[in-house]
C-alpha cells in the first residue's frame, strides 16, 4: 500500500469519528430535552428549576462535542500533511556533516 492510501484511511477514520460525535451529542441532548420536558409536564412549578439544570447539561455535552471535532480536524490536518521518512534521514546525516 502506499502512502495515498494511508493518507485516505486517515480522512476516512476522521470524517466518521466527527459524524459519531454529532450524532451521540444530537442524541444525548435529545434525550436530556426529552426528559426536562416530561418532568415539566409532569411537575410545572418546577420548571424553571429543571430548565437551569438542562441547559448546564445540554452545554457540557455541546463542550465535549466540540472538543471531539477539533482532534477530528486537528487529525485530518495532520493527515494532509504527511512526514517525509526520507527527508529525516537526509536531515540527520546533513546535521552530522
Amino acid at each position: 500500500m502506499n502512502d495515498m492510501t494511508f493518507i485516505g484511511l486517515g480522512y476516512i477514520g476522521a470524517g466518521l469519528g466527527a459524524g459519531l460525535t454529532l450524532i451521540g451529542a444530537g442524541l444525548g441532548i435529545g434525550k436530556l430535552a426529552y426528559a426536562a420536558l416530561e418532568g415539566t409536564a409532569r411537575q410545572p412549578e418546577a420548571g424553571p428549576a429543571l430548565r437551569t439544570t438542562m441547559i448546564i447539561a445540554a452545554a457540557l455535552i455541546e463542550g465535549l462535542a466540540f472538543l471531539a471535532l477539533v482532534i477530528c480536524m486537528l487529525a485530518v490536518m495532520n493527515f494532509a500533511q504527511p512526514k517525509a521518512p526520507e527527508a529525516a534521514a537526509t536531515a540527520q546525516t546533513e546535521a552530522r556533516h
